[in-house]
């Protein structure tokens, strides 16, 4: 008679399952553990990376793809390295030093030792108004593109029309809460996330409907020599301007900033607050007759989006003039906070950015450089052509498609726009009116321009537009990242104070005269506290790459201009 293994063994086989036991609730722990980690750190990339999947990526990846097939996917690709480099680097400035970008640039500007109207009128002004141009530039492009969506899925709208919608909606949603507020504003992430989750499932659904040869469509990964054809570099500018935006790098530090960990309320400086709100609110549902009480909430609730609090001027008030008078934030908070964000904006840009980024470009080489399209190098497609195009070959489905996708990426990027915006005004000019004005006067700004383009130009003239304005970005992109490095390089600006208890080697025998309260009673050393820092600059590694990207920034931007003025440009 013969016996099976496990009755021969029966320990061997408790082991065992001892041990896949352990192993399985390892696993769920860990599972958990990065589930819980993820739940409360992550938002800052994906809102981050909304920016570079904006609209006018839309218009320029098109431009690429149907001129130049797949060999400008090693544009898409270094572009988005840079984009997570540069991301990173804002994101390290505002959790170790709980200030944003602007806040910086004012701080190094505005109250310099000697020549200080120099330095505010030759530096700090006319960089706030590249800013601010940057904003006015992207709002231009994501309104267009909005419009566009909307005139794409409701044929009867006009352009006009499309922004004036858009506009009025990115308000809407703004006015549900402060994003730049000193905690995170969960609805406004997840709002972001669901927009970005559309964009990227609507592109992959097309992308699955076309024919695409995989093989030339990785190796346009590769460089080439076609990046330095006629027309080919303004082009790859246009996708770097596209790609790396300065208003993301301004949003990005502001957000680095909040904390994630505290559980304390959003908004404690809020003539409501969330208990007597509820308090009013609940009268006011057991006493129907008392609809004077629910008024009177309403009108507190409004009236408090249009005023400044006491305490908010105070916090404007007692802002530092310069590095020199204020401090970071704690070593705790850097700790649990600075890791969590860079992988979460790093994860977040390159596998969501680049990726949607690559799918535009390989759906319009497919399309019109490869496919019955076929546009080639002399008229590049616009979003219009690409609509159509796929309607025809592909399916009136994967058209709607596209246009919801474009909508979905129009209509998020405003919304980042237009905080970045309000990020900017509040630490350049140190505005003294409450967000939601800011956020109007923002809203404005980029408004008017793209009416009086959807009015004056029309569908025929917005894709050169969009090209243009991320052109545009490219250009000013210089401006800002040299402060962000030359931040971020500091170590006197990025050092945090590490208080650390240690031994005292003084003892009374040795030296009588110590000040009290450095020995016991019974004569031994006691632990004392000493003061050291710890610092988060960048290496000199990190600091040699982020000013190599710098120059050849500056050295395509140079080019472009030179070529524009010869009338040679793209």
């Amino acid at each position: 008679m013969t016996t099976s293994p496990n009755q021969a063994n029966p320990d061997t086989s408790e082991t065992t399952t001892s041990a896949k036991k352990h192993w399985i609730d390892h696993l769920h722990h860990a599972g958990w553990t990065v589930f819980r980690h993820a739940q409360k750190h992550t938002g800052v990339g994906i809102v981050c990376s909304v920016a570079y999947f904006d609209p006018g990526n839309w218009g320029v990846d098109l431009q690429a793809g149907s001129q130049y097939g797949y060999s400008l996917l090693f544009v898409v690709l270094l572009s988005g390295l840079f984009a997570a480099f540069l991301q990173v680097l804002a994101c390290r400035l505002g959790v170790v030093t709980g200030l944003d970008l602007a806040s910086h640039c004012r701080m190094l500007f505005y109250d310099r030792p000697r020549h200080k109207k120099l330095w505010r009128w030759g530096v700090l002004y006319p960089l706030y108004v590249l800013s601010e141009l940057a904003i006015v530039s992207t709002d231009l492009a994501e309104l267009l593109g909005s419009a566009i969506a909307l005139s794409l899925l409701f044929p009867a709208l006009p352009l006009w029309g499309g922004v004036l919608v858009t506009g009025a909606d990115v308000l809407l949603v703004l006015a549900l809460g402060n994003p730049l507020h000193a905690r995170p504003a969960k609805v406004f992430e997840w709002i972001i996330a669901a927009l970005v989750f559309a964009v990227l499932i609507c592109m992959a659904v097309i992308i699955g409907k076309i024919d695409i040869a995989w093989g030339p469509a990785f190796d346009g990964f590769v460089p080439s020599k076609t990046i330095f054809a006629s027309g080919a570099l303004y082009t790859s500018v246009g996708i770097l301007g596209a790609t790396v935006m300065p208003h993301s790098l301004f949003l990005g530090s502001h957000l680095a900033t909040q904390d994630r960990l505290s559980k304390k309320s959003l908004d404690p400086a809020s003539p409501l607050s969330d208990k007597s709100r509820e308090l009013e609110l609940t009268e006011v549902v057991l006493r129907p007759e008392r609809l004077q009480s629910l008024g009177r909430a309403i009108w507190r609730q409004l009236r408090s989006w249009f005023v400044v609090s006491r305490s908010d001027l105070e916090a404007l008030d007692a802002r530092p003039k310069s590095h020199k008078h204020r401090e970071n934030n704690p070593l705790e908070f850097v700790q649990s906070h600075l890791y969590h964000a860079m992988v979460d904006v790093v994860s977040s840009l390159l596998g969501f950015a680049v990726i949607i980024n690559a799918l535009i470009l390989i759906l319009a080489s497919a399309v019109f450089y490869y496919g019955s399209g076929a546009y080639g190098s002399e008229s590049p497609a616009s979003l219009f052509d690409a609509h159509t195009l796929i309607s025809n070959t592909i399916g009136q489905a994967a058209a709607l498609l596209f246009a919801f996708a474009l909508l979905a990426s129009g209509q998020s990027a405003s919304l980042i726009a237009t905080v970045a915006g309000q990020s900017v005004s509040e630490g350049f000019l140190n505005w003294r009116v409450s967000p939601v004005v800011r956020r109007l006067v923002t809203r404005l700004i980029g408004l008017i321009p793209s009416m009086v383009v959807a009015i004056v130009v029309g569908p025929n003239g917005v894709n050169f537009l969009l090209v243009l304005s991320q052109v545009i970005l490219s250009i000013i992109l210089p401006f800002i990242i040299f402060p962000l490095i030359y931040l971020t390089s500091s170590s006197r600006i990025m050092r945090v104070r590490n208080t650390a208890p240690k031994h005292a080697v003084i003892s009374p025998a040795a030296e009588p005269s110590s000040p009290p309260g450095l020995t016991s009673s019974d004569g031994d050393p006691e632990m004392i506290q000493t003061e050291d820092f710890v610092d988060f600059s960048s290496g000199k590694f990190m600091s040699s790459l982020g000013w190599l990207i710098w120059l050849v920034i500056l050295a395509a931007n140079v080019y472009v201009i030179v070529t524009l003025g010869m009338g040679q440009g793209g």
